[in-house]
């Protein structure tokens, strides 16, 4: 099985990384090829670099480890969502955006998900889950295989097949994985503000039994 990582920013290189680590192939794709290939010759033989056509075209799972409005844009090109028929599609967006003073803010009217979003632009054979996007970038790259519990990343999809290669991704990732619901309740785990997203936890980082304590304790939307 492989994945395709498109961007390999804080998010994407950290994913890559944890993926290698756990023994999973990796194809890595950026609109700065160098980058994506620097990186791909950094974690060996497991990971190669692409370009985002052919990473989509030979994978089995894709995930766009990009922005909101990147994503929008690649999901704007024809030859990429032919591509993507069949396969898994891993949305780790949240719906916020830079502010000129480097603060961050929400990219999406009040009660509208980016998942919905991206959810919206896919073919309707695809496969999609919410994952990766519940913790901050810099908290996906030091709490992989924390001890002595692992940390949770929650996912939101009502996919089973979604769900069953994002449950091994983000076990070999170094996580547990704790499912938030479908495609309704993927609020819940973005951020800035939603109740299971690391920001919407004041910071905190999970273990199972927390986690799945959560989800029950927090009225659906």
């Amino acid at each position: 099985m492989t994945t395709a990582i498109i961007g390999v920013g804080n998010l994407g290189s950290a994913l890559a990384r944890h993926l290698v680590h756990g023994g999973e192939d990796v194809m890595l794709a950026a609109r700065d090829g160098a980058h994506a290939e620097a990186l791909a010759h950094e974690l060996g033989p497991l990971a190669r670099s692409a370009s985002v056509s052919q990473a989509i075209e030979e994978s089995d799972t894709v995930v766009f480890a990009v922005w909101l409005g990147a994503a929008r844009e690649l999901l704007s090109v024809a030859d990429n969502k032919d591509r993507l028929r069949g396969k898994v599609v891993v949305d780790p967006t949240n719906p916020i955006k830079l502010r000129d003073d480097g603060t961050l803010q929400r990219s999406l009217p009040e009660g509208q998900s980016s998942g919905s979003v991206v959810a919206g632009l896919l073919p309707p054979d695809t496969h999609y889950v919410k994952a990766f996007g519940s913790l901050g970038a810099q908290s996906l790259a030091a709490s992989s295989n924390r001890s002595p519990r692992r940390a949770v990343l929650f996912y939101a999809t009502d996919d089973t097949q979604a769900a069953a290669s994002v449950e091994r991704l983000i076990s070999a990732a170094g996580f547990d994985a704790v499912r938030a619901g479908g495609l309704n309740d993927v609020a819940r785990i973005e951020g800035p503000d939603g109740d299971l997203s690391q920001g919407g936890l004041n910071g905190a980082l999970l273990d199972v039994d927390e986690a799945r304590a959560a989800v029950a304790a927090a009225p659906v939307a």
